[in-house]
């Protein structure tokens, strides 16, 4: 191994260099400017948890045991914890066997399952609900809440477990081979603990939508935080009862982040060496080559073709008088407006911060940067709940305003263009910044003509899923959306509510046909981040 020295020749003194500016105007963490605009972005991400603190203080102590210990919080605290309790495994359970069969096994169509194992993402849970309380009306309790909880989100876990085991090194398993791992020890002992940060964060994600999930639960009428917050958002605006509900659930969202960040462990994951990897094994099923595609289809079914017949069911049920409604052209031209806006104006918050994180990385950007994925692990309701008191009680003007909406997505959906951001700008190498400033650009030119070129693509995908999360919210939509607005999602559920169900089915269709594409690039983009 080679080790290389510093070029600057012997005796010649080092020359301070500011990569952010002229003289003055950077520091150690980046650009003055930069980190400004990074910490003002920060601190509207954590106006949910310092609304929640703020909120607790303020009611007292006496208020706070009153509200918070007694029976309804602690039947409230059962179902949610029951749910995460029993759904979060089995999403595991789901999520790894598929991505294993379709990833790892001989398994005949196996790039077709690969994308209907994360189509059940393109289906919004309360749009399942809907299809499942058409097909068992009796549906309810936590066995409901379950079945539909798990049938929507195990893709959440399958989608990175699919990913890293498509480009786990195969030497490790062979290594275990040598020893004398049957094929079981094998999976158990070497490949299961190679999955550990993927499924962990997998988890994570199941586990923070259950706890911001309303609609779902609302329709089969299972009682969860969210559901009771709402309904007591509605019966006494903004009350102390809902204030405190808020900071339970919050509190749960908080435990939950510690638990990932333990979960995930120290152990290194990277692959030390010289030399091509090379692609991993698939072992033949053999006699399971049936009770896998059993398996398979027996999923599919229930996660992708309940819904989807049942949609149908109701729009033949409806004919043609229900596509003529001009609420729905309202809804869905609506519905693209805030999703575009919305994506765009997230996008442009996240790229500062993302920019700061890649070009200038240190204890600054980080916690900058763990400020926006604290905020988005927060439900939309209490999201809403924040901006409701806050704009009341400070900013009247811009109160119950398309401002505060689309403000509301961003803090719930920045981490989506964040993360690609970051992939994006890591690999644009700034010395091609640095060598068009060298050509005499101005630095804000330099980077506008090479670096954001170069990271459009990212910028796009990661635009293109906080559309995604836009066109499916509904708990801030419906407590936040102006007069006169109506969203696919806010009429479907409005309809639905009525037990309208044929009148609810096109918007249901539009949400899914809207989600199709974007669920499929999110697939993609976790492929092709994993063969980075």
């Amino acid at each position: 191994m080679v080790f290389m020295k510093s070029t600057t020749a012997v005796g010649t003194p080092r020359r301070k260099t500011h990569h952010g500016g002229p003289k003055g105007r950077s520091t150690r963490s980046g650009p003055w400017a930069v980190v400004v605009l990074c910490l003002v972005i920060a601190l509207f991400s954590l106006l949910p948890l310092g609304y929640v603190a703020v909120m607790t203080v303020d009611a007292g102590w006496d208020t706070v045991v009153k509200l918070v210990f007694r029976a309804r919080v602690a039947d409230l605290l059962l179902n949610t914890v029951a749910l995460v309790v029993i759904t979060v495994p089995l999403c595991v359970v789901l999520g790894i066997a598929g991505a294993w069969l379709v990833e790892r096994t001989r398994l005949r169509g196996h790039k077709f399952w690969a994308v209907m194992l994360a189509a059940p993402l393109a289906i919004p849970a309360f749009v399942n609900s809907y299809a499942w309380v058409s097909a068992i009306p009796s549906l309810g309790g936590i066995f409901g809440g379950v079945l539909i909880s798990t049938l929507s989100y195990f893709p959440l876990v399958y989608i990175p477990v699919a990913a890293v085991l498509s480009r786990m090194d195969p030497a490790l398993e062979q290594t275990g081979s040598s020893l004398g791992l049957g094929p079981w020890r094998i999976f158990f002992r070497v490949v299961l603990p190679q999955l550990r940060l993927a499924t962990a964060g997998g988890a994570l994600l199941v586990s923070l939508h259950l706890l911001a999930e309303y609609g779902a639960f609302a329709m089969i009428q299972f009682d969860t935080f969210t559901t009771a917050i709402y309904d007591q958002f509605r019966s006494t605006f903004n009350g102390a009862a809902a204030n405190m509900l808020a900071s339970v659930l919050v509190l749960l969202c908080l435990l939950l982040l510690l638990g990932e960040t333990k979960a995930r462990g120290s152990a290194r994951y990277a692959r030390v060496g010289a030399g091509a990897q090379a692609n991993p094994a698939r072992l033949r099923l053999g006699l399971f080559q049936l009770p896998g595609q059993l398996f398979l289809v027996a999923l599919s079914v229930l996660a992708l073709g309940v819904p989807l017949f049942h949609v149908f069911r109701w729009l033949i049920a409806g004919g043609t008088a229900i596509w003529t409604r001009d609420a729905l052209i309202q809804a869905l031209l609506q519905t693209l407006g805030y999703g575009l806006v919305g994506a765009a104006v997230t996008t442009v918050l996240a790229f500062p911060l993302a920019y700061l994180v890649i070009r200038h990385p240190g204890p600054v950007s980080k916690m900058l940067e763990g400020a926006n994925y604290i905020s988005s692990s927060m439900p939309g309701i209490v999201v809403a709940l924040a901006l409701v008191t806050i704009t009341i009680h400070n900013v009247p003007a811009i109160y119950q305003t398309a401002v505060v909406l689309v403000g509301a997505y961003a803090l719930l959906f920045m981490p989506r263009a964040l993360v690609n951001l970051r992939a994006g700008l890591a690999q644009a190498p700034k010395e091609l910044d640095e060598a068009a400033q060298a050509l005499g650009k101005p630095p804000l030119l330099a980077f506008l003509k090479v670096t954001l070129r170069l990271t459009a693509p990212a910028a796009a995908g990661g635009a293109a899923l906080v559309f995604l999360g836009i066109v499916n919210e509904l708990t801030a939509t419906l407590l936040l959306a102006p007069n006169g607005t109506t969203t696919l999602a806010t009429e479907f559920w409005s309809l639905s509510s009525e037990i309208d169900y044929t009148g609810a089915a096109p918007y249901a269709l539009l949400m899914i046909l809207l989600s199709a594409p974007m669920t499929y690039l999110l697939f993609a983009q976790s492929k092709k981040a994993a063969g980075q």
